[in-house]
């Protein structure tokens, strides 16, 4: 079993808790020859509403420009992140926009880019989703093939 680190996949949403996720797979990767893959997903359950919207007003959205415009905004929201606050560790980083169901796609990038560690936060921005359906976090951890590390805010875990 190869236990060496080669690639880390940090799970951005955007969220409170990307700043840290990514604070986190930096910390990893600055020691040794890491790469790191920032990779967001946008949820197919938005496109899927987007789709419904325009079977009833096409003149006013469309599926793949909704597709594409969430690629690009999403894509500088990640290289502004990478500019402003990792602008050193630049060189070591990729990124990638998908969309997908989170967690399915989350998996499929592990095997797709050989990842051997994943980083992301427990919490995001679907915690309504999280009480019906459980969260994308969860389900990773749960199926994973390789280690995840799961980053949280000490002030909101801290023990009573």
């Amino acid at each position: 079993m190869d236990k060496k680190i080669r690639k880390i996949l940090a799970c951005v949403d955007f969220s409170d808790y990307s700043m840290m996720v990514m604070e986190y797979a930096v910390e990893l990767a600055v020691e040794q020859d890491i790469e790191i893959v920032v990779y967001n997903v946008i949820n197919q359950k938005d496109v899927n509403m987007v789709g419904r919207v325009s079977a009833y007003a096409p003149a006013a959205i469309n599926v793949e420009d909704y597709i594409r415009d969430m690629k690009k905004e999403r894509t500088t929201m990640i290289k502004d992140m990478i500019k402003q606050h990792f602008f050193e560790e630049k060189s070591r980083m990729i990124y990638r926009v998908d969309v997908g169901v989170p967690f399915e796609r989350i998996l499929d990038v592990i095997a797709s880019e050989n990842i051997d560690l994943v980083v992301m936060a427990n919490k995001g921005r679907g915690n309504l989703s999280r009480v019906l359906f459980g969260s994308a976090a969860e389900k990773v951890f749960r199926h994973s093939p390789v280690p995840v590390i799961s980053v949280r805010d000490k002030d909101k875990f801290k023990r009573q």
